[in-house]
């Protein structure tokens, strides 16, 4: 094993991260380049913002050193110049190189975080306006007995050519009644 092979192998680990954060969030993404967003949530997430050595505003100025002047992504080989830029800061006392692995190993195998991803809330509000069963008038139409909307028929007037006003509670019975009479 020599260690040109090792920085290969963790390259490919590191291109892995690039384009899981390059691609985040954005359906139009190729994963070949990567927006300012995206650069700074990968510094978050992969804790290369310290707070302290580096900040937010060290991560954006270095971005926009780094991209050109006319474009807002950078590319891979971009990616590599903005960490090593900003490993100088992250990992002071250590050597250019070791502080540059450093800074790979905070990447490598990482993936976009979905903490603090708004999720949908089951609250009792929204459980009652949603339950068909619960539905009154002309709403009440719209769905059959298991809660599943009928569609067009739902939504329509049928005209009941029955012969008997609608809302009528014995309707049928009138033959019986005569019958029963006789």
């Amino acid at each position: 094993n020599s260690p040109e092979g090792a920085t290969a192998g963790q390259l490919s680990a590191l291109e892995e991260a690039f384009r899981k954060f390059a691609v985040h969030g954005d359906t139009r993404a190729t994963g070949k380049e990567m927006h300012g967003k995206n650069w700074s949530k990968l510094c978050k997430d992969c804790h290369i913002i310290d707070g302290k050595n580096v900040t937010t505003t060290d991560v954006d100025i270095v971005f926009s050193k780094i991209k050109g002047k006319s474009v807002r992504t950078i590319t891979f080989e971009q990616f590599k110049e903005a960490l090593q830029e900003l490993s100088k800061k992250r990992f002071k006392g250590k050597s250019d190189e070791e502080a540059l692995q450093e800074m790979y190993k905070l990447i490598e195998g990482k993936g976009p975080d979905l903490t603090g991803v708004t999720k949908t809330v089951a609250s009792p509000t929204v459980s009652r306006l949603t339950d068909t069963s619960k539905f009154t008038g002309s709403h009440k139409e719209r769905f059959d007995a298991s809660g599943k909307g009928k569609g067009k028929a739902g939504r329509e007037d049928l005209v009941d050519n029955s012969g008997y006003v609608s809302g009528y509670k014995h309707a049928g019975t009138y033959d019986h009644k005569v019958q029963g009479n006789k």
